[in-house]
């Protein structure tokens, strides 16, 4: 029988699959997965809903005319979610250049230009995850996040919202592990700092493997 969108799996590997036998049915059903996770994402890189539908849009036109030019073993072999989402990061990354869009600060002086983001202590808690009202921090979470430089951004949630592995986010990134682990970490401590500094989070907060997600949902909660 003739398998339709409606009728492909939606894990990573029956979306490859998919590809690999018919492109336009298997994008078709990648579309279907991935469209609102992209957006999502380029949510919370772009000033606007708009900019964010058009960046997540441009992102899955790039993806197939990609697949378009790869044979059918190419497409079956993809780690989907790191190369759709290394697609929205360029993408992301060309806009804030075209545009010169300036990353909105944490309501902190700068200096020469530059954020001057507060160093917090090292106390050993990398992520801010304290159970309190729980829309409130959303809200709190949500605008600092944006307030972060976009490469600590892009690192945090790939991580913590998208839920990643780091080596999933490196490969979004292309970046080394090493290098997102410390974006991821000092991103995270940042918005501890931002959080704790509104009253929007206990300093008493233990860390867990759970990310920031206490705060934000995860990807199938995210605010849009």
């Amino acid at each position: 029988m003739h398998e339709t969108a409606e009728t492909v799996g939606t894990t990573d590997e029956a979306l490859a699959a998919a590809l690999a036998v018919e492109l336009n049915t298997g994008f078709e059903a990648l579309a279907r997965v991935y469209a609102g996770r992209l957006c999502a994402f380029t949510r919370r890189m772009a000033p606007s809903r708009e900019d964010a539908e058009e960046l997540a849009e441009d992102a899955l036109v790039r993806a197939y005319r990609a697949l378009a030019g790869y044979d059918a073993e190419r497409r079956r072999s993809l780690r989907l979610r790191p190369w759709l989402f290394a697609i929205a990061v360029n993408v992301c990354r060309n806009f804030a250049r075209r545009r010169g869009l300036a990353m909105r600060s944490l309501d902190v002086p700068t200096r020469d230009g530059e954020v001057a983001l507060p160093e917090p202590e090292a106390d050993g808690r990398e992520r801010p995850d304290e159970q309190v009202d729980a829309a409130e921090t959303r809200r709190e979470l949500v605008a600092a996040i944006a307030g972060l430089p976009e490469h600590l951004r892009m690192a945090v949630v790939l991580r913590h919202v998208e839920g990643m592995s780091y080596a999933e986010a490196a490969e979004a990134l292309c970046a080394p592990v090493g290098t997102v682990k410390a974006q991821v970490h000092r991103g995270t401590r940042l918005l501890r700092v931002a959080l704790e500094g509104r009253g929007g989070l206990s300093a008493n907060g233990a860390d867990d493997e759970s990310g920031i997600g206490h705060g934000v949902p995860a990807r199938r909660r995210v605010a849009r």
